[in-house]
């Protein structure tokens, strides 16, 4: 298995957010993290990227243990985050955002370098010198998934990964994903398109109140009413 997170509790003070939870996904798989708001997805996301504190359980990446390992080790280990809210640094500019994230990682056909990820988001080379804070939008996410790609990640997490984008940038992002998935390049997914998630993804859990009530294919997904319904209607 590339990643298993097995009976993993978590929370944020005296408040228990995750009871139990498991998940696992192998190389070059494409996993989805579903379900409504505070249900334990984006807890989930921090607990293996090292910004939680894991209360219980473990969490292993290629058959090693993680949790309770700073996030820049975690990092370095091949695990990529493109966090909620996109975090990108506003007064450095796209370059300068870039750069810093870079890291070599020794034997790699097809590195994600500079040159790369601009043929994978031309509108950033045509953005290098301005601010992070002068993007748009869309602009800034393309930028949050370009500057973990520079950590040259085994494992993309996307954390909401179209939250708040018009439909047209939406589907940009989209496509770009389904590029990266053909590269062969694992990820984890959390984000409220589940059309888009299931043309994309291989398999889904479902997350209700800290653990794993469902879980299955893009098809047994969609042909399944009642899960939608009972998980993921609002």
């Amino acid at each position: 298995m590339l990643l298993e997170v097995d009976q993993l509790e978590a929370g944020y003070g005296v408040s228990q957010v995750l009871f139990g939870l498991s998940i696992a996904m192998k190389p070059g798989e494409i996993v989805t993290l579903l379900g409504r708001n505070g249900m334990g997805k984006s807890t989930t996301v921090k607990c293996i990227t090292g910004l939680n504190t894991v209360m219980g359980g473990a969490i292993r990446f290629r058959g090693e243990r993680i949790d309770g390992r700073e996030p820049h080790r975690i990092c370095h280990l091949g695990i990529g985050l493109v966090p909620e809210g996109r975090h990108i640094f506003p007064n450095l500019t796209v370059r300068e955002n870039l750069m810093m994230s870079a890291i070599t990682r020794a034997g790699r056909e097809a590195p994600w370098n500079l040159k790369r990820v601009l043929e994978f988001f031309p509108r950033l080379g045509e953005r290098l010198t301005n601010g992070g804070a002068q993007l748009s939008g869309g602009e800034q996410q393309m930028l949050a998934i370009s500057r973990a790609l520079m950590t040259n990640p085994d494992l993309l997490i996307l954390d909401e990964a179209t939250e708040g984008l018009s439909p047209l940038i939406r589907q940009q992002i989209w496509q770009t994903l389904g590029l990266l998935k053909a590269t062969g390049l694992s990820m984890l997914v959390i984000d409220k398109e589940i059309d888009s998630l299931c043309r994309l993804a291989d398999r889904h859990y479902i997350v209700e109140k800290g653990e794993v009530v469902w879980s299955g294919s893009s098809d047994e997904l969609m042909s399944s009413e009642t899960v939608q319904h009972t998980y993921l209607s609002v």
